[in-house]
């Protein structure tokens, strides 16, 4: 299920203070991934039972025309193409803008849902200065302070009135994969080679939400949904930011999924972009395969992919128990090695470890290296649990969980991965006391 909402609005408005206050109000939520495109911040967050992304469409500078038209119609009409609400920020202590009227132009001619929020309205008098913005034609204005929270809560309830909750999907057993990466990667042509060798094997299925398609693939053997993002195989009718569109994108095709395969260019090397939408899968608990495409067009020796492997492995740290796959999709090379492989990381995904077992094979390694002593305290872990989450969650009791400290859970960590097959899929530990 993908609920998205879009912040847009002048500098120093309250975007960022807004974005801050609702992706890092509760201790649940994703953290946020900045800089994934210079200023602008992607995170999660939920309202009365509402999950929903965040988008902070950055900044803009008030100059010339030449600014608006190259910076500000980008973002702006990503945002109504992207958004499945948009909230536009206005300052009450600046008054009604010509900057806001330009953006306000073009969100009305939008057929997404706009909702005005009139920021800094910290005191009884600045709350109902915010009349002049109803000017903008754009419906009912909320005065906010995103400083102190003050109006957010009926902003939000008004916000998620144009959500959907996440509700069951059938076949909910089977694998979701998603073909995630940069532009150019060779992302269709996997996609086709999947399933264009056998006409039988597609059959469309409708998705959970309006924005993602799924396509049922079943041969040899396999039988899993390919979760495609509508739209990501035409061109844009916009001349798109291609950065930022491409993280939208991604953004939509990661949540719809359980195992997201990011391709990179070999002749490119894994680039800021790949780090990025390598974060948001683990961010969001999914499991990946990384498939490093073009692999014919690498001068090699016998050494070179071990190099390569090492190379995204540094890159991707401290993540990075991960399957990485050389192809060449045009040459058809190890294609089903895909598939196979992203079969493996859900089967980890999912995997069960029976509490006795956890128990008979994690406390002696415990017991061989335990938590170093801190302040003269000894840290005993005496039990383990594993949560029932789509994704591995442990829970480790003992008498000091607060002295653990982050180098002891790696530890801890490489030694589930090692006993018991996690290859490809985040892990979150929780150390509590009993």
């Amino acid at each position: 299920m993908s609920n998205i909402l879009a912040i847009v609005g002048r500098p120093n408005v309250g975007k960022s203070t807004l974005f801050n206050r609702l992706v890092g109000s509760r201790t649940a939520i994703v953290d946020s991934v900045s800089g994934v495109t210079r200023d602008r911040h992607y995170g999660k967050s939920e309202w009365i039972g509402y999950s929903f992304s965040v988008i902070d469409t950055g900044g803009y500078v008030i100059g010339s025309d030449d600014v608006f038209e190259s910076e500000i119609s980008k973002q702006v009409v990503l945002a109504i193409e992207e958004a499945d609400v948009i909230l536009f920020m206005v300052d009450v202590n600046e008054g009604l803008n010509a900057m806001d009227e330009d953006v306000a132009a073009l969100l009305r001619k939008s057929n997404k849902p706009v909702i005005v929020a009139c920021n800094k309205a910290d005191s009884s008098e600045k709350y109902f200065q915010g009349g002049d913005f109803y000017a903008l034609g754009l419906g009912e204005v909320f005065p906010i302070s995103a400083m102190t929270g003050t109006g957010t809560g009926e902003l939000l309830d008004e916000i998620v009135k144009y959500f959907t909750k996440e509700e069951e999907e059938e076949d909910v057993d089977l694998p979701r994969f998603a073909v995630v990466g940069r532009p150019n990667v060779g992302k269709s042509s996997i996609i086709n080679a999947f399933l264009g060798n056998d006409r039988n094997i597609v059959t469309p299925v409708a998705g959970t939400t309006r924005d993602s398609i799924y396509t049922k693939y079943n041969n040899f053997g396999f039988e899993f949904y390919l979760v495609d993002t509508a739209g990501v195989r035409k061109k844009s009718k916009i001349n798109e930011d291609i950065e930022f569109y491409s993280v939208m994108r991604s953004i939509k095709t990661i949540e719809n999924s359980d195992v997201c395969i990011l391709m990179i260019d070999a002749t490119q090397g894994i680039e800021a972009q790949d780090l990025n939408i390598f974060s948001l899968i683990q961010r969001n608990n999914k499991g990946v395969v990384v498939v490093v495409n073009k692999w014919d067009l690498i001068e090699k020796d016998s050494n070179t992919h071990l190099h390569y492997r090492e190379m995204v492995a540094d890159k991707i740290a401290p993540f990075n128990d991960v399957p990485i796959i050389f192809t060449s999709v045009l040459n058809k090379q190890r294609i089903y090695n895909v598939i196979e492989t992203a079969i493996k990381v859900y089967e980890n995904k999912t995997r069960k470890i029976p509490t006795s077992k956890l128990n008979d094979v994690m406390l002696p390694i415990v017991k061989e290296t335990p938590p170093p002593v801190y302040k003269g305290k000894t840290i005993k872990i005496k039990y383990i649990t594993q949560l029932k989450k789509d994704y591995p969650v442990f829970i480790f009791f003992c008498n000091l969980p607060q002295y653990i400290k982050d180098p002891y859970k790696r530890y801890i960590e490489n030694k589930l991965r090692q006993n018991f097959d996690f290859k490809g899929v985040p892990m979150t530990l929780y150390f509590r006391e009993k």
